[in-house]
Order: structure tokens, then C-alpha cells, then sequence
């Protein structure tokens, strides 16, 4: 027994042993070949640092720039990869503005839509009967204003008499009761169906004096007169990644302007003239906060129908949107907080922001352009200056982090969003390549043997260490030793990087950092 545990414990160092062994190899191999690795884009990169010197910090600014001003004038790259973080930025933010219980939402639902078909009184399409009906309710229950998002191109054949009460609603709601219009596609306008801007229906003007008759345009709107002249644009963009984030208030067309129906709707709703308004307002979304709604056949009936709980908000003196969100009747838009958002709330969601004036408010689209312009610019200086590493470091960190906190506060308690986000990574990509290049300079100073081949006694002749002192003026005050100092080890560093032949000492002239 006392042999075999013997052996057992011989067995396990033995087995140690070579473990200690391997590993021991595979340390040595991966830093040998680590180093060759390092080497064979180090020293090339040294030798292009000893040509360029400190010239290479203004040529990668002026490239850096360069693309920056082709972006603006192209791809808008910058700004695209804004969109993407303001998506994210929104949904983190912790809290969010509550709404304003002005504007409300009527949905034609499944609910609404099965329900008068059990009635036999037929599905969807609705009759126009019914739709007069709708306004008929929301009017007696004292809304503000009324935004229909349903096309009522064509006379029904089916229902004459509805045609005439829903012209007769819009006639009696004197402006309150806005309905929806489009612009066809270019290929559809002819000779036969174009009509001059300035007599379309909510055409303004956007310039002093602005020339008539104005441009042509097509223009599908409600079969009625009186529909037809309280009709705005029931037509929403999409950014170039299929996301609605801003609403356009308005289509210009030489002087003139063509509403949407979210900037008419606010119009009546704040008594102000629609060219008061801005081109376009992003939406302040809300993920916390829903969109109050309530469903159309509880307006109609007077009584919960659909929402048995009775939860339906109160419509008197409210901005209201009608449309449908039934399944299968494919009005849904994707935005950064739901991906399939009914266009009907989307319009509400823009009328809200103008009502409450919560809309969030963004520098001109030159702002992150210029902001990064001048950031690059200034990085480059700092580098070409041979600032040391460890201001540059902290300055450049604490400044990103005051930018980012105040864009970040500024959308969560102000609705204010500076789009610096994509500018800041972008400059920040700039401040690493120069920072790299740094550390190449600062490595050949030092002597690695990953930037130039060490010393050799029999080749290399001359070898020098002095250390050099700095004498102050006994009279000096602190601080202005202090930037003397700095002054000096800038200017001895400077020297240095530029290639002499003497190699500084580790510590002496500069220390490593954090980052």
C-alpha cells in the first residue's frame, strides 16, 4: 500500500512537472512571437514617424476634416448614426414628460368594427353615415378640434344620403373638422388633374409676397366642398432607415405651403397662423406615458361597448385624432419606441408636441458638423504642440463626459437634444489615431526595442546620458513656475520625438497613463 501511494504521488509530480513545463514554453513562445508580431508594425511605423515627425497631427486633422465636409455634402453619415443614437438615448432616459391630456386618439378598432357587424349593419369600409355619426358624438361631447385620418376621395355610391350628412358635419364644424388629402407620386399628374398651389385648400404663403399663381401640383382631396376646404396632408416621412422620428409640417412648393393635418389641427387648436409654425418638429416619444384612447364605438353609442372597464378619457376641450388601427388595414409606422406605431397616433403624437410645446428641440443640422470641425482641429494643435499626454487625457475625457451629461440631462429635463453623440465618437476616433502615434514617438525616445533594434557597443559608438536640469527664477511665483516647467519638458520632449539620436529615460520625461 505504501508503495503504490508512493507511486502515485512520484506519478503526480512527474505529471506537474510537465505541466509546469508546457506552460512555461507556451509563455515564452507567445511573448517571442508577440514581440516579432509588435515589431513588424512598430518599427515600420517608427520609421514613418522619424520621417513625418510632428507633421503627421495636421495632416490627419485636415483628413479627418476633409471627410467631414464630404459627409455633409454626401452621405450625411454623421448624422444618420445620430438618429440611431437618439433612439437609444430616448428610451434610457429616466424619466420622461407626462402628457398634456389635450389631444386624444379615437381608434377604429377590431372591437369597434365587429361590433356593428354583429348588428348587421355591415363591416369595414364604414358607411358615411357612420362617419357623420362619429363627428356628430365627438361635437356634442365638446372637443376642440377634429382630425379625420380616412380618405373620403369618391362619392359612395352605396350611401348618398351619408355623403351629405359628412358634407354637412364639415360644413357646420366651421374649420374644427379637418380631413385627410395626399400628393400622388410625380407620374401621376397630367394636364387634366394639376391645379396652381395657391388655390389648393390650406395653401399659405411662406414669403413676403409671394407670387401667384404658384407652381402645379396635384393634389387628392374629400369628394365634398366643404371637405375639401378644411383638408390638410395625411402624408408622413421616414428617415433613410424607415423610422418616423420628425413629423413635416408642411409640403412647400415655390412661395406657397400645403399643411399637414397635424400643424392644421394645431392651428385651430392655439389660434395661431400655420406659417408661425416650424418646417417639421421631432416628436418628444414617450414610452412610459401612452397616447390616451378610446374606441370609436363607445363615442358612437355613448356607453362602453368595447372598453367594458369604462376607462375611456374625457374628449371635452381635446384635440382629437380618428383613424383606424384594426389589423390588416396596414396603417402601421415604425419609431423608436414602438415598431409598429398606428399612423393615426403618430399624427397625434405631432399635435401634441406642437399643443403642449413638447417637442424636442435640436440644433441645425450644421451644429455636429461644426462641433467636430472644431474639436479635430483642436486635437490636432494640442498634438502638434507636444502637449503632454497626461493633460491631454484628462482634458479630453472630462470634456466628452460634460458634453454627453449635458446632451443627456438636456433631453431628459428639457426636451433639448444636442446631437454630439456620433460627433464626440468620431472625434474621439481622431484623438486615439493621434494618440497612437504619440506612443510610436514617445516609444522610439525611450529606446523599445519594438520601435528600433537595441543598442550594440561594437556598432553604435556614441552613447550619452545626461540629465538636464531646469533652473528657475527664484522670483517666480508658483504657478508660473509651474507653466515654465511644463514649457520646458513640452519643448525637451518635443526634441526628443524628433528623431535624435539619444534615448530618453523611462520616468524622466514621461510617465505612462491609465488610458
Amino acid at each position: 500500500m505504501a508503495e503504490g501511494a508512493g507511486g502515485t504521488k512520484h506519478w503526480l509530480r512527474r505529471f506537474a512537472a510537465r505541466i509546469e513545463a508546457l506552460l512555461a514554453w507556451l509563455g515564452f513562445t507567445f511573448v517571442t512571437r508577440w514581440g516579432r508580431f509588435e515589431r513588424a508594425y512598430r518599427r515600420p511605423y517608427a520609421r514613418l514617424a522619424l520621417r513625418l515627425r510632428f507633421g503627421a497631427y495636421p495632416l490627419l486633422a485636415l483628413a479627418a476634416l476633409a471627410w467631414l465636409g464630404w459627409d455633409w455634402t454626401h452621405g450625411r453619415g454623421l448624422a444618420a448614426a445620430e438618429n440611431a443614437i437618439f433612439d437609444q438615448v430616448i428610451q434610457l432616459r429616466p424619466f420622461e414628460p407626462a402628457r398634456s391630456g389635450r389631444v386624444a386618439v379615437v381608434e377604429i378598432d377590431d372591437c369597434s368594427i365587429e361590433y356593428y357587424r354583429r348588428r348587421g349593419e355591415g363591416g369595414w369600409p364604414w358607411s358615411r353615415q357612420r362617419h357623420a355619426d362619429l363627428l356628430d358624438a365627438l361635437d356634442r361631447a365638446g372637443v376642440r378640434a377634429v382630425g379625420y385620418d380616412v380618405q373620403f376621395i369618391e362619392h359612395s355610391r352605396a350611401d348618398p344620403g351619408g355623403d351629405a350628412s359628412l358634407e354637412a358635419m364639415a360644413e357646420g364644424g366651421a374649420g374644427r373638422f379637418v380631413f385627410g388629402s395626399t400628393l400622388p407620386p410625380q407620374d401621376f399628374a397630367d394636364a387634366g388633374n394639376t391645379i396652381r398651389v395657391s388655390q389648393a385648400p390650406g395653401a399659405f404663403a411662406i414669403a413676403p409676397h409671394p407670387a401667384r399663381p404658384g407652381p402645379g401640383i396635384v393634389l387628392l382631396w374629400p369628394y365634398g366642398e366643404a371637405m375639401a376646404r378644411h383638408s390638410a396632408l395625411l402624408d408622413a416621412d421616414r428617415d433613410d432607415d424607415g423610422l418616423v422620428r420628425d413629423v413635416r409640417l408642411r409640403r412647400e412648393h415655390g412661395d406657397w405651403a400645403l399643411p399637414s393635418i397635424s400643424l392644421a389641427l394645431a392651428a385651430v387648436a392655439t389660434g395661431r397662423a400655420p406659417a408661425s409654425f416650424p418646417d417639421s418638429v421631432r416628436i418628444n416619444w414617450r414610452t412610459r406615458h401612452p397616447m390616451p384612447y378610446a374606441s370609436a364605438a363607445d363615442v358612437i353609442e355613448g356607453r362602453p361597448v368595447c372598453d367594458l372597464q369604462g376607462a375611456s378619457p374625457s374628449l371635452d376641450g381635446a384635440v382629437v385624432m380618428v383613424g383606424y388601427t384594426a389589423a390588416g388595414l396596414n396603417d402601421a409606422k415604425p419609431t423608436p419606441v414602438d415598431p409598429a406605431m398606428p399612423g393615426v397616433q403618430v399624427h397625434a403624437e405631432a399635435i401634441e408636441a406642437l399643443v403642449a410645446g413638447t417637442g424636442i428641440w435640436m440644433p441645425p443640422a450644421g451644429f455636429k458638423y461644426l462641433l467636430a470641425a472644431l474639436l479635430v482641429a483642436l486635437t490636432g494643435f494640442v498634438f502638434w504642440r507636444g502637449e503632454p499626454s497626461w493633460d491631454m487625457d484628462a482634458i479630453f475625457v472630462a470634456g466628452n463626459l460634460v458634453l454627453l451629461a449635458a446632451a443627456f440631462v438636456g433631453l431628459t429635463a428639457f426636451g433639448v437634444f444636442f446631437d454630439i453623440f456620433a460627433a464626440l465618437g468620431f472625434v474621439s476616433l481622431v484623438f486615439g489615431l493621434c494618440r497612437s502615434y504619440a506612443a510610436t514617438q514617445r516609444g522610439r525616445a525611450i529606446g523599445n526595442d519594438d520601435y528600433r533594434p537595441q543598442f550594440d557597443p561594437g556598432h553604435d559608438r556614441w552613447l550619452a546620458l545626461a540629465r538636464l536640469r531646469f533652473v528657475p527664477d527664484p522670483g517666480l511665483d508658483e504657478r508660473e513656475l509651474g507653466r515654465r516647467i511644463r514649457e520646458y519638458r513640452r519643448r525637451l520632449r518635443g526634441w526628443l520625438y524628433r528623431g535624435t539620436q539619444a534615448v530618453a529615460i523611462e520616468g524622466v520625461v514621461e510617465y505612462k497613463h491609465w488610458l
